[in-house]
Formats: C-alpha cells, sequence, structure tokens
C-alpha cells in the first residue's frame, strides 16, 4: 500500500486560509456601514394641562405673619 504523500499540505493549507482571509476582506469592504443616528428635532407642541389655562390665586402659607 502506497505511503499518502503529506509534504504538500501545509502550502495547500496556507494558501486556503490566505485566500480566505482575502476573500473576506474583500466582501467586507464593500459592505456600507450605516451611519450613526443623529435624533431628529421634533416640533414642540406644548400642550396645555387644564390647571396652566386658568390663573389661579396664590395663597400665602397660613404661618405667616400677618400685615
Amino acid at each position: 500500500m502506497p505511503q499518502l504523500d503529506t509534504s504538500t499540505w501545509s502550502i495547500t493549507i496556507l494558501s486556503m486560509v490566505l485566500t480566505l482571509f482575502i476573500a473576506l476582506q474583500l466582501k467586507v469592504s464593500k459592505y456600507k456601514y450605516p451611519e450613526i443616528p443623529e435624533p431628529k428635532s421634533l416640533p414642540s407642541s406644548k400642550k396645555l394641562v387644564p390647571w396652566e389655562e386658568k390663573w389661579t390665586k396664590i395663597y400665602l402659607p397660613l404661618l405667616s405673619p400677618q400685615r
């Protein structure tokens, strides 16, 4: 039974790994990554709550000195 020649395996494996690395680098370099999103400026629509629509009287605290 003939002996299996393994002398070329190392160069074959190294060339295969190098080829796969180059192919992967070329594929990744063509990919366009999305840019960092910036927050949108939403139009500020202030909604009035019921207690902001009416004028309310501000009372002094009960413990304040009388004038």
